[in-house]
């Protein structure tokens, strides 16, 4: 009886005064399938809307009474052969009321209501036991029908946009919910129940009146995302840390005096808390947040910068416009990923304006310079200054670990030990040994020996021996056979010499010489699962390094900023760990075949290189989602990339691409972002329009005529309606 066809799909839209039925697109092929009003003014009340809404889960009389005949010509719109309706958008549509026979659609899984003039709802609606979205927002709602927070399968609430003073503490009851967005209203605060929505991942508050947040916000658990702009806040719950999952948190344009520590919120990647009172950045917060990518803190009343700031290794952004700074710490010169400093609007005198004014790169120059400067006035290599400032060397090479990470119980008495007994410094002349016999050496100090530099042309002195590396504690100690295969010693008879000489460490014939790493160094790999080495000019990294890695689990692998030629052989130890790989900013020429093993592989940073192909085995990367190749020579982007199914995220601006290739782009249904700006491209296909996946393309700086400059300015859905429109017919 149910016939050979599928079961259908029905998604209702009443919008602009049309209702349409259709399959999965709103394109019906069937005339019988689609109502019109005739009526040209909009309804005022429910009752306005088509009868037939309310029933339309049940056959009508025409549909019962069609003979076997007909449904031979057109078995598949037999009533039998419906799916009841599941998705209901009455949007835009100026209705003041919903009727109660809105508990008939009891499939409905979606409803909007979008837009309109309600100013309540009926409380049939918590009949709609299958609801999983209900958006309402752009209303004139100020409560909720009680009967709504009993709705079991609620994961999804709208209600910005409309004149609440309160949330009804009813709303804990809510346990299914995951997003709630509540923004644009008049709320004043939080009932105190709200922290029984634990799994609850987006909290949208935003332009409201609260003073103060609850206690128990920190129960959430889940969440991801906390936007509490335009408010009037204070402060912030002191255990903001057992929200471990936040990753982004909007805090612009309250009354905050003082940030918390932010101790367990390692997850933190976007921290905007723009025009408030803050006078003081904690130091703390600094090494609590190692993944903290955004930090917005202009406009505040903050009057200096934390050395600390360079243990934010991954920021990308630093924005502390408008404040009372007089004075950039060098140690801001570290930072290897930071691309944006803001600072206008401070009365900085220490570095001239016409700096100021050239933007990030010239500013992180003159710091590194006075860095260097300041480091050879006091007799020391660019660390001891840095150590003297307040951060120890190992805390800003490379963001490693000092004395004040370790938890007190960390079994790590003979590294303690080795401190406290010091060491003698064998460098064959005689010239400022003093110096270097410091209780916390940083084994840099022939840079400033005359002779020996001279003689060995400005290469690093490393530590003669393991046991010394125990003292040094630096991460630069790890990379002992890099420094070998480059030095060319002059002076066999060097104590220094014959010691690395008689000592040749192989981790994979000797295991237990994994025990003279430095267990400092070991903790923060298993710690952070990061291995991050930036700003130390390598140009190659021992195997042992990346098997070290790969026994503590680590899956994000950082080598920005360096010398590196291409990718390191003994990154294939990690080849079935590592999700994030970062080696922009370096001298890479060509990328190995064996990329391909890395089948965890998400997010992938090649920007700022000497590349112009990539391997054809490239391609099978299925789980690549982000590509930044940016910065490079690609005069094309490479037919692999087409071929990576899951990307979403394309990087590829300052290159030299000269056309698009549209039919490959279409192959990446995922795609979303595609970045393009300034390459060779000549002329854009006005059939990239018809690309509906990509929201987000950037196409300035290029030499085409069309689209003219003020269509890119205006953005992506001004960009693909005007291809669209060129499209020949």
């Amino acid at each position: 009886m149910c016939g050979p066809y599928p079961r259908r799909r029905r998604y209702y839209q009443i919008r602009e005064f049309q209702m349409a039925s259709s399959a999965d697109e709103l394109e019906s092929e069937d005339p019988d399938d689609e109502l019109e009003l005739d009526d040209p003014e909009p309804p005022t009340r429910s009752e306005d809307l088509p009868k037939r809404l309310y029933d339309i889960n049940e056959a009508d009389a025409d549909s019962k009474a069609v003979n076997l005949e007909q449904l031979t010509i057109k078995e598949e719109d037999a009533w039998w052969n419906q799916v009841p309706l599941n998705n209901l958008d009455l949007s835009s549509n100026t209705l003041t009321h919903i009727s109660p026979k809105i508990e008939n659609l009891q499939s409905l899984t979606v409803l909007t209501l979008h837009d309109n003039a309600l100013v309540e709802l009926p409380p049939e609606i918590g009949k709609l036991e299958k609801l999983m979205r209900l958006n309402v927002s752009h209303n004139k709602l100020s409560q909720l029908p009680r009967e709504m927070y009993s709705l079991p399968e609620l994961r999804h609430l709208n209600i910005s946009y409309n004149e609440f003073d309160e949330l009804n503490p009813d709303i804990s009851d809510l346990h299914m919910l995951e997003f709630l967005d509540g923004g644009h209203n008049n709320i004043q605060s939080l009932p105190g129940g709200i922290g029984f929505l634990v799994r609850l991942t987006a909290l949208l508050l935003p332009n409201n009146h609260i003073k103060e947040l609850p206690p128990d916000l920190v129960n959430m658990r889940s969440l991801q995302k906390i936007d509490l702009m335009h408010n009037d806040l204070t402060s912030l719950p002191e255990d903001m840390g057992l929200l471990r999952k936040l990753e982004c948190l909007y805090l612009q344009h309250n009354d905050i005096l003082e940030l918390p520590e932010f101790e367990g919120n390692e997850a933190l990647s976007e921290l905007h808390a723009s025009n408030n009172f803050i006078k003081i950045i904690p130091k703390a917060m600094c090494s609590n947040l190692p993944h903290l990518k955004i930090l917005d803190l202009r406009d505040n009343k903050i009057t200096e910068l934390p050395d600390e700031l360079c243990l934010l290794r991954n920021l990308n952004r630093l924005d502390v416009s408008n404040n009372t700074i007089s004075v950039l710490p060098v140690t801001l010169s570290s930072l290897a990923h930071l691309i944006s400093l803001q600072v206008e609007g401070n009365p900085i005198k220490t570095i001239r304006r016409d700096i100021l004014q050239c933007g990030t790169t010239r500013i992180l120059k003159t710091l590194h310079d006075r860095a260097l400067a300041k480091a050879k006035e006091e007799g020391g290599g660019v660390d001891d200054a840095s150590t003297s400032a307040g951060i120890s060397v190992t805390r800003l090479r490379g963001g490693q670990m000092d004395d004040s990470d370790i938890p007190g119980n960390f079994p790590d008495s003979f590294h303690t030990q080795q401190r406290q007994n010091g060491f003698q410094c064998h460098c064959p002349y005689p010239c400022q040994q003093q110096q270097m016999q410091q209780q916390f050496c940083v084994y840099e100090p022939l840079r400033n020996c005359q002779q020996y530099d001279r003689q060995t042309q400005g290469h690093i002195y490393e530590p003669e021996n393991y046991q010394q590396q125990h003292q040094n504690g630096s991460l630069r100690s790890l990379f002992v056979q890099q420094q070998q295969q480059r030095m060319e010693y002059p002076y066999p008879g060097c104590f220094m010499y014959q010691q690395q000489q008689q000592q040749q460490f192989s981790y994979e014939q000797d295991p237990s010489s994994r025990s003279a790493v430095h267990p400092r160094w070991v903790y923060k790999l298993r710690h952070t699962r990061t291995l991050a080495v930036n700003l130390e000019e390598l140009t190659s990294v021992p195997d042992q390094v990346f098997q070290i890695a790969r026994d503590e689990g680590v899956h994000v692998v950082d080598f920005a900023r360096n010398q590196l030629s291409t990718l390191p052989n003994g990154l294939q130890h990690m080849k079935d760990l590592v999700t994030e790989l970062v080696l922009s900013n370096n001298v890479i020429g060509y990328v190995p075949q064996f990329i391909s093993q890395f089948t965890r592989l998400s997010f992938l940073n090649l920007s700022n290189n000497l590349l112009n192909d990539l391997p054809t085995e490239f391609g099978v990367l299925n789980t690549l989602r982000e590509l930044n190749i940016a910065n490079n020579r690609f005069p094309c982007i490479p037919n692999c990339v087409y071929e990576l199914q899951g990307l979403e995220i394309l990087i590829a601006s300052e290159n030299h691409i000269k056309m698009l290739n549209v039919s490959g782009l279409q192959n990446m249904r995922r795609l979303s972002t595609l970045d393009l700006r300034n390459n060779d491209i000549e002329t854009v296909p006005p059939i990239l329009g018809n690309l509906t996946n990509i929201t987000h393309l950037e196409l300035v700086g290029n030499p085409f005529r069309q689209p003219r400059h003020q269509i890119l300015m205006k953005g992506t859905d001004a960009i693909m309606s005007y291809l669209r429109d060129r499209i020949p017919t």
